[in-house]
């Protein structure tokens, strides 16, 4: 036994050294904390500065409810831990019926017993879909559909909170051919947006989505985007998997899509009531650290909490809520720190000839992985 353990401490050890030894490992030591830091001094000076912050009150569930006798629908991805679970739990107690989705039938099981715990009228339902994976999106599509039809309750859906997301340090290709992490980060909320775009649409009610970015996405000045962005291919020729730059990649596309779906809802006619907006949590202790050496993660939340940094996911849950329960005329806005605070993002993020082709790129993606499902399911009948 003594000797069992001495071999797996020689090999946490080498491996710990392995991880500092990178190139990503600087990067997120030292731009990240810096990238963590503008977005405080931005918050900071709008506080000091003669402008009014811009801040948003947040309304009352109640007013977004379809018919006297329903609550509105709430679909919140990666529920069952960290701040998806911390969201799941607030909404719930707003009165929202709460959709949690999640890769484990088990870990969703969990987090709902544990918010029925706290909250014996709570109101949800949980459902199996890996975000990395179109076709079980589309199943959970299917599923929602017919239990929202079964349930007797309105063919629509008020808030989808997007939230789904991984730090994977190692490479990992999807069955779709794609990167794991940019998938799960951002192409999967991408096409869960995208098939539940009618459900939203058709909310007799303001309807919202909300993304759930980051401000890493600061660290990236410049993006190339072309039909090979979102697999391994554009990153293969290099020695070592550059998990720090996809994981800003991710929550930067994140950001702009948000910002591409509002421009696009403001050019609709004015019948048109769903909005969306961007929430950035700052640095929360959740599980998406699991990957990085234990005494690494420990080390810098330990740093983060000295210097008051360190959120708990029902601390920094706010920022989502803020973006959610926002006036409905309350639209394509960066939510920052809480209190209902905005803040400006990066510029890039705002770059509307980029985003164009990052919506084009992965509009095409996602016809192609539909088409691909299709002539699957006609091949095995």
């Amino acid at each position: 036994m003594a000797e069992r353990k001495i071999k797996l401490a020689v090999r946490d050890l080498r491996r710990t050294l392995q991880f500092i030894f990178t190139v990503e490992f600087w990067r997120m030591t030292v731009l990240w904390p810096l990238s963590l830091l503008l977005s405080c001094y931005l918050l900071i000076s709008q506080r000091i500065s003669s402008n009014k912050p811009r801040k948003y009150p947040r309304l009352k569930c109640r007013s977004m409810m379809p018919t006297a006798a329903k609550n509105p629908v709430c679909v919140i991805t990666g529920a069952t831990s960290g701040l998806g679970a911390a969201a799941a739990r607030a909404l719930s107690r707003e009165g929202f019926f709460v959709i949690l989705v999640g890769r484990s039938s088990n870990l969703l099981s969990k987090a709902m017993f544990e918010i029925r715990e706290q909250n014996e009228n709570a109101q949800l339902e949980a459902f199996v879909a890996d975000m990395a994976s179109f076709s079980s999106i589309m199943k959970f599509k299917v599923s929602l559909q017919q239990w929202l039809l079964e349930n007797d309750m309105h063919p629509s859906v008020q808030l989808l909170v997007n939230n789904a997301g991984i730090l994977a340090t190692s490479c990992r290709i999807t069955t779709d051919a794609l990167d794991e992490m940019m998938a799960t980060n951002y192409v999967g909320a991408f096409c869960l947006t995208k098939v539940l775009l009618p459900l939203l649409m058709d909310s007799p009610v303001p309807s919202r989505v909300v993304n759930v970015t980051s401000f890493t996405h600061r660290n990236v000045h410049a993006m190339q985007v072309d039909k090979e962005f979102f697999s391994v291919k554009s990153f293969s020729k290099l020695e070592q998997y550059p998990f720090a730059r996809i994981y800003e990649y991710s929550k930067l596309c994140l950001l702009m899509f948000s910002y591409e779906l509002h421009r696009k809802l403001s050019l609709m006619d004015s019948s048109c009531q769903l909005s969306i907006n961007a929430a950035d949590p700052g640095v929360v202790r959740t599980n998406i650290m699991h990957e990085v050496p234990s005494c690494l993660s420990g080390l810098a939340f330990l740093v983060l909490k000295l210097v008051g940094l360190l959120q708990s996911p029902e601390s920094g849950v706010h920022s989502i809520l803020d973006a959610a329960l926002a006036p409905p005329d309350a639209s394509g806005l960066y939510f920052y720190g809480g209190k209902g605070r905005t803040i400006d993002p990066s510029a890039l993020s705002l770059d509307p000839r980029l985003a164009e082709r990052l919506w084009t790129a992965s509009s095409d993606l996602f016809l192609e992985l539909k088409l691909k499902l299709a002539s699957n399911k006609t091949s095995t009948s």
